[in-house]
């Protein structure tokens, strides 16, 4: 990959971004994500990059495709833990995540195990080192959901997604989980505030999305431009006074939906959640 940092793309097309490095007396591996219970074990592919024990699981959103798999991660990690932290007793894997994803992952009904829950959580950001290197979680709230965040590998000059970015569809704007399409704009451009190239708009920082191929800046550079394209379209319809029914029906994301719509998040449903997103930042 670049740097410390490598890819793991599971079977299930889950996206885990693995940081291996020597940090004397600290030696171990970061992970992005953990994947979809349904993913499997990953661990003989991270052992052809490292022998060294994870150390951190750093969770871009609260979603089954980026939390699913900390559970099975953390019991291999402490056979003896089980499914719960017994009273004072540290886990051996922090789990770092924004506030809002600690709590819809402790929600009740989630069926999280106590042990796999976040065990230190921020609103803003996060930074610190490990394997020599600067790590910086950011929060990019209201975007996909209430509780987006990127990451950026300084040294390696890796910046990771999670859900906000896909080569392989539309965003998902989670109205019923706190998306906008506001919040998904502002979080594209600010990866692309983090990104530099490395000459003709090619190459330079890595992006890592939460599926899909890995990326550089000119390619979120036309995800944000499309994305924009279709929040304006959108944007016209309801000026113009058109209902949701005859915005879906003109087709606004027409152009793009053959590259990213996808059936379980079409270019219909992106549209209505667009529109739908507008008209509660109007109402404000």
């Amino acid at each position: 990959m670049k740097g410390n940092v490598w890819l793991l793309a599971t079977a299930a097309g889950d996206n885990i971004a693995v940081q291996v490095g020597k940090d004397p007396g600290h030696e171990g591996v970061v992970l992005v994500d953990a994947g979809s219970a349904a993913a499997g074990s990953f661990d003989g592919e991270l052992r052809k990059l490292t022998r060294e024990p994870i150390r951190f699981i750093l969770l871009t959103s609260a979603d089954s495709d980026r939390v699913g798999g900390v559970g099975p991660i953390v019991a291999a990690a402490d056979p003896g833990l089980g499914s719960n932290l017994r009273p004072n007793e540290q886990a051996a894997v922090a789990i770092y995540s924004t506030d809002n994803v600690l709590m819809r992952m402790s929600a009740a009904g989630s069926g999280v195990p106590s042990a796999a829950l976040p065990t230190l959580t921020f609103e803003r950001e996060k930074d610190f080192e490990f394997n020599g290197e600067p790590i910086q979680m950011l929060a990019e709230l209201n975007a996909h959901t209430d509780g987006d965040s990127v990451v950026f590998f300084r040294g390696s000059n890796v910046v990771v997604t999670g859900h906000v970015f896909l080569t392989t569809g539309y965003p998902v704007i989670d109205m019923t989980r706190g998306g906008s399409i506001a919040g998904e704009l502002k979080a594209l451009n600010h990866i692309l505030e983090l990104t530099v190239p490395h000459q003709m708009q090619e190459g330079g920082t890595m992006v890592i999305p939460g599926r899909g191929r890995i990326c550089d800046e000119a390619d979120v550079a036309e995800y944000r431009d499309m994305m924009t394209i279709i929040r304006d379209r959108v944007a016209d319809l309801l000026a113009k006074g058109k209902t949701l029914a005859e915005a879906v029906a003109s087709k606004p994301s027409r152009d793009y939906d053959r590259r990213y719509a996808t059936k379980e998040w079409t270019g219909d449903m992106l549209v209505e959640a667009i529109y739908k997103s507008l008209q509660q930042e109007g109402k404000r």
